[in-house]
Order: structure tokens, then C-alpha cells, then sequence
């Protein structure tokens, strides 16, 4: 016989969107239950481990407040700082960008906000993996959860958007990483072109080791992931074991992320920055909304609305301006020559914008 709770607000997902929204709902005074499908948070890592500064974010959000809150973190979740990015062309010209930041350990990471959850007073289950969900209430296996609001905060592939009719990302690309040790320079690295069609490999270094991965798009490539995978690996003269795999949305945020008694956060909304697939900072930020959203709901009688008023206000824009850079950028992926004289053109001045989720163009 499963178990019954009754909570103000449930959270599906406790990566970085579900584990701040929750954290701020919980901080506003809603009782707060997150379950996490993983035996333990942030385990296995998907992800290239890479943070921007604090302020590289100010500088892509400037209307959004309060961004060290949010970004700083303790010290032994710095791994290496970065200061450059290099981009390099289908016949390996390399660019060097100025782009500061750091690498970290995505699944310490993970864990230290879902500690702040909990320090503000959310319950986390881990191991729950949902198999229901309606309004008003969400099921696992073994638990029943009726709550006035339930949030989505589990992915691209996410249960409680298509549960609430919510629009998912239709642009869904597979990437794939792994940990490779060895020295590497404090740069972190993209490969653009046929290596990786339709997006981009990557080498991100950290201490003692590098986050090596690459993703593709469905739209242009013509092999699987994993082969593209093993051609950037030998190419790079790098032994790796087995990646880990996933998804990233990488075109427009959803049109609606609200629902009758429902929200969705983080890529369950498709709230990532489609030219390099970034998430976590986005997460972060609209974590932060969503939580104090829902709990003036649930508290104070506020309309549910006012979640997708308050992100798009603070997101939106730089994150359309990433898409419809990304659309441009998919003209040139039909070939080698047009991606390679695209980025001539870009020049590193256009290719700071781009990754920056500026407008490349004036």
C-alpha cells in the first residue's frame, strides 16, 4: 500500500531547477516535497561541468538581480578557472575568446543546491521515480502526493508538461560525455563543423582530468552520437571508456510553461541557451522565480501566472536571441565549406556576441 502526503507544492526533478525552485518556495514559507528519480542527486553527470562567471551572466541578463546569490559557490566546487574559450573551424582555425569561468564537479554541485533546499526547509525523496501525474496529485511507485501546485523540473522529456499539455522542446539533441584523465591546458575547447553536425565537441578541462563530449542534431547528422563520438575521440588522440547520454533542447523556450495548478522550469520549459546548450545558470535563475511564484500562490492567492510573466521578463529575450541565432547557424551545417566561411565572416568580435547570447548582426 503506497504512502499518502498532502504538501503545498511537489517538485519532479531535484537537478539545479527543481532544487532552487524549492528552495526558494520553501524560504517564502510553502511546505515543499521534491522527488528525484535517481538513487542519489546528480548522479551519473550528463554535462560538461562548465559555469560562467557571475559576471558573464550580469552581462547576458542584465535586468536580473541577486545573481551571486545564486552563483557563488563554495570553494572546493572549483575545479579550474577558465578565462578562454577557443572555437575552432571544420579545418581546425581556432579563435580565442575572452570568457571567464570555472569547471566543477556536476554532481557535488548538484547536491550542494539541493543541501540549500533542505537547509531552507524542502523535503527531497530520491528513488522516486514518477509514474502518474494529474492535477492535484503526482504518483511514484510506492507514494501518493496531493499538492496544490505541482512544478516540472524533469528534463527535455518531461512527465508533467505532457501530463498538463504543456508544450516540450522539438528540437532535441543527443549528446554524449565522459571524463578523460591527463593535463590539459586551462582553455576551454569547441569543435564546430562535421565533427559534430548540427551542434558542437567540446573539451573542458579540470584538475587532472578533462569533460570531453560532443553533441549532435537528428537534422543533419547521419550516424548516431556515439560514432561521432568515437571519431572526435581518435581524432584527438584522447582513450576514453563508455559517455554518459542525454538530451538538450536547443531551439525557442516553450510558448507556455503554465498550467492549471501546474509550472515547468529549467529544460522541462526548454530554458536553456540553444547556441551551447547551457542550462544550469538558466535553471538557476528561473529556479529562483519559479519558487517564489508558487509559494504566492499557494500562501498569499497571487495567480499562477505570474511565474511565466517574471521569467520571460528577466530570460526571454537573450534566450530568443540564442535561438534564432541557432537557426542561422543551421543554414551553414550542410557543409564543411559553408560552416568555415561563416566563421570567417563571424570574426571573434560577432563570435563574442554569439556566445553570449548577443545579436551577431546589428
Amino acid at each position: 500500500m503506497s504512502e499518502e502526503m498532502k504538501v503545498d507544492v511537489v517538485i519532479v526533478g531535484a537537478g539545479p531547477a527543481g532544487s532552487t525552485t524549492a528552495r526558494f518556495a520553501a524560504e517564502a514559507g510553502a511546505n515543499v516535497l521534491v522527488l528525484e528519480r535517481r538513487a542519489e542527486v546528480g548522479v551519473p553527470v550528463r554535462c560538461g561541468e562548465f559555469m560562467p562567471s557571475v559576471e558573464e551572466m550580469k552581462a547576458m541578463f542584465p535586468s536580473y538581480d541577486g545573481m551571486a546569490d545564486l552563483f557563488e559557490v563554495p570553494s572546493d566546487l572549483i575545479s579550474m578557472r577558465l578565462e578562454t574559450t577557443r572555437i575552432y573551424s571544420p579545418k581546425l582555425t581556432k579563435y580565442d575568446l575572452p570568457f571567464s569561468g570555472y569547471t566543477t564537479d556536476r554532481d557535488r554541485l548538484d547536491q550542494f543546491f539541493a543541501s540549500q533546499a533542505i537547509k531552507a526547509g524542502a523535503e527531497i525523496r530520491t528513488g522516486q521515480k514518477v509514474v502518474g501525474v494529474k492535477k492535484g496529485e503526482v504518483r511514484t511507485e510506492d507514494l501518493t502526493v496531493k499538492a496544490k501546485v505541482i512544478v516540472g523540473a524533469d528534463g527535455p522529456l518531461s512527465m508533467v508538461a505532457k501530463s498538463f499539455g504543456l508544450p516540450r522542446s522539438k528540437d532535441l539533441c543527443p549528446a554524449v560525455t565522459t571524463q578523460i584523465e591527463g593535463d590539459f591546458e586551462p582553455i576551454c575547447e569547441m569543435y564546430f563543423g562535421t565533427v559534430a553536425p548540427g551542434g558542437y565537441a567540446w573539451v573542458i578541462p579540470k584538475k587532472g582530468v578533462a569533460n570531453v563530449g560532443l553533441g549532435i542534431s537528428t537534422k543533419f547528422a547521419k550516424e548516431p552520437v556515439g560514432t561521432y563520438f568515437e571519431k572526435f575521440i581518435k581524432m584527438k588522440g584522447l582513450n576514453a571508456g563508455k559517455p554518459e547520454g542525454k538530451v538538450v533542447p536547443m531551439s525557442m523556450p516553450s510558448k507556455r510553461t503554465v498550467a492549471d495548478g501546474a509550472i515547468v522550469v529549467g529544460d522541462a520549459a526548454g530554458q536553456v541557451m540553444a547556441v551551447n546548450g547551457g542550462g544550469i545558470p538558466i535553471a538557476r535563475m528561473a529556479g529562483r522565480v519559479a519558487g517564489k511564484a508558487v509559494a504566492d500562490h499557494v500562501i498569499r492567492g497571487q495567480p499562477l501566472s505570474r511565474y511565466e510573466e517574471e521569467w520571460r521578463r528577466y530570460l526571454y529575450k537573450p534566450l530568443r536571441t540564442a535561438a534564432r541565432t541557432k537557426v542561422l547557424a543551421d543554414l551553414c551545417f550542410g557543409s564543411a565549406w559553408r560552416t568555415e566561411t561563416a566563421m570567417k565572416v563571424l570574426g571573434p568580435r560577432r563570435m563574442n556576441n554569439l556566445i553570449r547570447c548577443k545579436p551577431i548582426f546589428p
